[in-house]
């Protein structure tokens, strides 16, 4: 079965075998291109690559073999398949033609439906070589969107169960069988709970990561209130640390376009980061302020946000990495999980216009830093 888009390249340097190849591929509905000589093919085929090649041995200056070997060492065209046409008939002709990497040989004088049959046979194979390589691309793709969709799970989502559960564990320590319980930490238990529930819908959206987009649900938000409470929600883990954390956000902050949900994770991923590769004790200041325009008389419509530690800190080299997908890097103690956790927030810093990165030196602690939009007025 012979298709209308298949492109042949017949490479002869008779023409009489050009006219009668020509016809005889076009009546079958190929698109035929010709070349009288091997540097007229090569450059032919570096500005439309062809379907498949039929390749003529015997030709003045560059012969067939010659063209095969410089196609078959481009990358670019590598994959061609070529079929050699030739008067030769000797076994080691065939056998240098396939060393060189044609896909078959047709000898002169060839029949019509042998040629057909044998060119339609090596694009069959192609097309079949094509959509396998897809299928693995696609099956690829739905195993690394798997496994980011499982880090989301054990990762982001760990995170407010365990401060969860570490209240629950503080109220059951009381030797009373009824325990009062205040109205600000049955509030404060509330929300963990709606932030459990909005990670797990927005873990049906992981693919997107991958797709380029995100979605967003964009609204006026406060930084210096949003980081107010994710201190307060973090107080259990950082009390078990033996650690703190020192808020430097003016209140009278511009207001951001953002989704307070994916914000909040990467704030929770940075600071759960900070927690878990440090000793005890370590010391956290969560700072925000706007970023000066180089030019005076330009509008300030960035804010800097940053989380700093006074911990090990991470190698300049390493730390290069960390935002990209399944990096790991590795601190003067210890090896850093950070195979996706700071992928995903990249992806979601870099989805409401901004930019994330790292500043550090070992033995110097960490600065996670990453901007935002101001919201315009």
């Amino acid at each position: 079965m012979t298709s209308d888009f298949s492109n042949i390249l017949v490479v002869d340097d008779t023409p009489d075998n050009l006219r009668l190849l020509s016809a005889m591929l076009s009546e079958q509905g190929y698109k035929v291109r010709k070349a009288l000589n091997g540097k007229t093919a090569l450059n032919t085929i570096h500005q439309v690559a062809p379907d498949l090649i039929l390749l003529d041995i015997n030709m003045p200056s560059m012969n067939g073999y010659e063209v095969c070997q410089q196609l078959k060492d481009d990358p670019d065209t590598k994959d061609i398949p070529i079929i050699f046409i030739s008067a030769l008939d000797d076994v080691l002709d065939k056998v240098k033609a396939f060393e060189l990497g044609g896909v078959d040989y047709i000898t002169k004088p060839f029949q019509a439906e042998e040629v057909i049959a044998r060119i339609e046979n090596q694009l069959t194979i192609q097309r079949q070589k094509k959509q396998l390589q897809q299928e693995i691309k696609e099956r690829a793709k739905t195993e690394q969107t798997l496994r980011i969709y499982l880090h989301a799970v054990s990762h982001d989502l760990r995170n407010p169960v365990l401060g969860f559960s570490m209240i629950l564990k503080n109220f059951l320590k009381q030797k009373q069988d009824t325990i009062e319980i205040s109205r600000k930490v049955l509030e404060q238990m509330s929300k963990s709970c709606d932030r459990q529930l909005n990670l797990i819908n927005s873990l049906v959206e992981t693919q997107q990561f991958e797709m380029g987009g995100i979605s967003l649900n964009l609204k006026p938000l406060n930084l210096a209130k949003l980081s107010q409470q994710l201190a307060t929600e973090w107080q259990p883990m950082l009390t078990e640390k033996q650690s703190t954390i020192t808020l430097d956000i003016p209140q009278d902050l511009p207001l951001i376009k953002g989704d307070s949900d994916r914000l909040w994770r990467v704030l929770e991923n940075l600071m759960a980061n900070a927690l878990k590769h440090n000793d005890p004790g370590i010391q956290l200041t969560l700072k925000a302020d706007i970023i000066k325009p180089e030019k005076k008389d330009v509008k300030p419509n960035k804010i800097r946000c940053s989380l700093e530690d006074n911990g090990v800190g991470i190698d300049p080299e390493l730390a290069a990495t960390l935002f990209e997908r399944y990096q790991r890097g590795n601190t003067a103690k210890k090896t850093l999980g950070l195979g996706l956790g700071l992928y995903l927030c990249r992806k979601i810093i870099e989805a409401h216009g901004g930019e994330i990165g790292v500043v550090t030196e070992p033995g110097q602690g960490a600065t996670f830093w990453f901007s935002l939009p101001i919201l315009e007025k």
